[in-house]
């Protein structure tokens, strides 16, 4: 079969329709894991919930989906919501402990991190109260 025959046969309404149906089925298994992966995260749901949540949802994919979506979307909605509140909480705890929350007591700098020091000296130097050289000795002397 050469090309110009494989064109002829399969137009482009049918490749439209083909990419259609692939986005489809790529969409479906997305809602399908979103699904499964919101059945085990629930904690208000006991074992057998979720066994029969998950029995229904494999079995009868397309019945399953729809009654969790309309029994559960809520409230799969709100864990979605406190998922990313207790990551972006995370995230933000380990910003703060690896920036340092400051140095040790009794250090020089009466309870500041050098980090805001450092900010405090480069806004001196572009404001221009301090000069290049004077910047540096006072950077050097923090840093030591």
């Amino acid at each position: 079969m050469d090309t110009t025959s494989l064109a002829v046969d399969y137009p482009a309404l049918h490749i439209f329709w083909t990419m259609l149906e692939l986005f489809l089925w790529i969409l479906w298994f997305f809602l399908l894991f979103k699904i499964i992966t919101d059945i085990f995260r629930s904690h208000d749901l006991g074992g057998w919930a979720k066994a029969g949540w998950l029995v229904l949802v494999i079995l009868l994919p397309l019945i399953g989906v729809l009654a969790y979506l309309i029994a559960r979307g809520q409230s799969m909605g709100k864990r979605d919501v406190e998922q990313a509140q207790q990551t972006e909480a995370a995230f933000k705890a380990y910003i703060r402990d690896a920036a340092g929350s400051g140095p040790a007591p009794g250090a020089a700098g009466g309870g500041r991190s050098h980090v805001d020091d450092l900010a405090k000296l480069a806004d001196l130097k572009e404001k221009g109260a301090i000069s290049d050289e004077e910047y540096q000795r006072a950077k050097d002397k923090l840093l030591t």
